[in-house]
């Protein structure tokens, strides 16, 4: 992966350039989860591109790659089916995971007075 102090030039904005760290942690949760799949997200006005992994009940994270090669060939190494997110979206399983961690969230704040 890149420099860890490295910026990539996003249209107008600078964004930080992916590095060993981003790489590590998809590694670590890829490793400590089952049924994950990897969703190739394209460059954006404000973001590089990004590898969201989704697990079987929808938990999921995101980190900058390097590139939309680098990502597949991550996916592939690691047995995961890839996709590319700006064709098929997000799997309902991470709304609906998302929905219940706001619920959650929400039941576990105190009352207001």
């Amino acid at each position: 992966m890149s420099n860890p102090t490295a910026e990539a030039r996003t249209g107008s904005t600078r964004v930080r350039a992916s590095d060993r760290t981003d790489e590590l942690h998809l590694q670590t949760w890829v490793g400590e989860r089952r049924g994950v799949e990897g969703f190739v997200e394209p460059r954006t006005a404000v973001s590089d591109v990004t590898l969201l992994l989704v697990a079987h009940d929808g938990e999921w994270t995101r980190r900058r790659v390097p590139s939309v090669k680098w990502a597949h060939d991550f996916c592939n190494r690691h047995q995961i089916p890839s996709y590319d997110a700006a064709v098929v979206g997000v799997p309902q399983r991470m709304r609906d995971y998302n929905s219940r961690v706001r619920q959650q969230q929400k039941q576990q704040r105190p009352p207001t007075p």
